[in-house]
């Protein structure tokens, strides 16, 4: 079967793999992917990895590179084991990617995203999205009503990342929200905010492109260019006596991101690092202080939040297709997905793979 697997940095080549078996453990599902989100995980990987994908084999998965990448990703259901009932062949589904220890300290409390042994399709399994086949165990396969489309549902799991920071954040109706950082994440973060009933939406973001595109998908929004140095004042001239917002999302992972939303929050407000930081951050911890503010870190996302997000899109009030900005066949993967997305004057955010 045709599968894109990751070798090393500048390094992913399309090739032909031998398909899984059919003779499945009682708690797998073989699925066919029907299209693939590329991630900025996957980015980094391709830049200067292997960094998430394993060199020695995984400690839970036992997986080693190459690795057929795809963590973002929907699917058909082929076959599945004799203790699976949720689902069964024919089943559309979304796939919930992290493998972790059902019965470790972070298992027995359902907080299955914090087991320091997790796994992650399509990043550390022997299976990924960008493959004719996989196969998964029964808790990634998460059933989708009719009402959503596979490629809404491709996009259940980065929309999982923006909703937890909103959620972190305790946006709520009314809600005064900065988003730094407008690129993938950053857009589902708005789109996140605003189905969470936020009223004022500033997003910050210096790429001229990625503000245009978030102009289109969110007219709603404040978008400001965030070297022009007026991000302070818009702030000011958008919030209640100019106090600050209510909630700022770091969005980039990058230290002025950080600062930039601990300086735009109110007093007793809440920074939410939704972005990863690959570096230390400098901060202004007396700033922290004298605000009395509240500064959330997340990690991934809890995996019991799949239903709700694909009610919140079969409902309309999360439009995650908007940030999908091009569609491409595997044989294309590096030259219009990798490359397309690490060019700094390109105009995409979310590119869909289909295998």
């Amino acid at each position: 079967m045709r599968a894109v697997r990751f070798h090393g940095a500048k390094d992913i080549r399309v090739e032909d793999v031998a398909e899984p078996s059919d003779r499945l453990a009682h708690d797998d599902v073989l699925i066919a992917p029907v299209v693939s989100g590329i991630c900025g995980t996957d980015l980094h990987e391709y830049i200067a990895g292997p960094i998430v994908t394993p060199k020695t084999p995984h400690a839970y998965t036992g997986a080693t590179n190459p690795q057929i990448l795809g963590h973002e990703f929907s699917a058909l259901v082929l076959k599945v084991g004799d203790a699976v009932s949720h689902v069964k062949a024919g089943d559309r589904i979304s796939i919930q990617p992290l493998l972790s220890p059902r019965d470790d300290y972070y298992g027995r409390r359902g907080l299955f995203h914090l087991s320091p042994s997790m796994g992650c399709v399509g990043l550390s399994w022997a299976w990924g999205g960008m493959g004719e086949k996989a196969v998964i165990k029964d808790y990634n396969a998460q059933p989708v009503p009719d009402g959503i489309t596979d490629e809404q549902a491709a996009m259940i799991e980065p929309a999982a990342v923006a909703l937890y920071g909103v959620d972190r954040g305790r946006v709520e109706a009314g809600s005064t929200v900065l988003v730094s950082g407008a690129g993938p994440i950053g857009a589902l973060t708005v789109l996140a905010a605003k189905a969470a009933g936020a009223a004022t939406i500033i997003v910050a973001e210096p790429n001229p492109n990625r503000r245009r595109i978030i102009s289109d998908i969110a007219p709603y929004a404040h978008v400001a260019d965030t070297r022009s140095g007026e991000i302070a004042k818009i702030v000011a001239d958008l919030t209640e006596e100019g106090v600050g917002v209510d909630v700022a999302l770091e969005c980039v992972g990058l230290e002025a991101s950080l600062n930039t939303c601990a300086e735009a929050v109110r007093r007793q407000g809440r920074v939410v690092q939704v972005g990863l930081h690959m570096a230390p951050a400098r901060v202004d911890a007396m700033l922290w202080a004298l605000k009395d503010i509240t500064v959330e870190a997340t990690w991934c996302y809890p995996t019991q939040i799949w239903p709700r997000i694909a009610r919140m899109i079969a409902a309309g009030i999360f439009p995650v297709e908007k940030v999908i900005t091009a569609r491409i066949d595997a044989k294309d993967v590096v030259a219009k997905g990798f490359e397309a997305l690490l060019d700094p004057s390109g105009e995409h955010l979310k590119i869909l793979v289909r295998t």
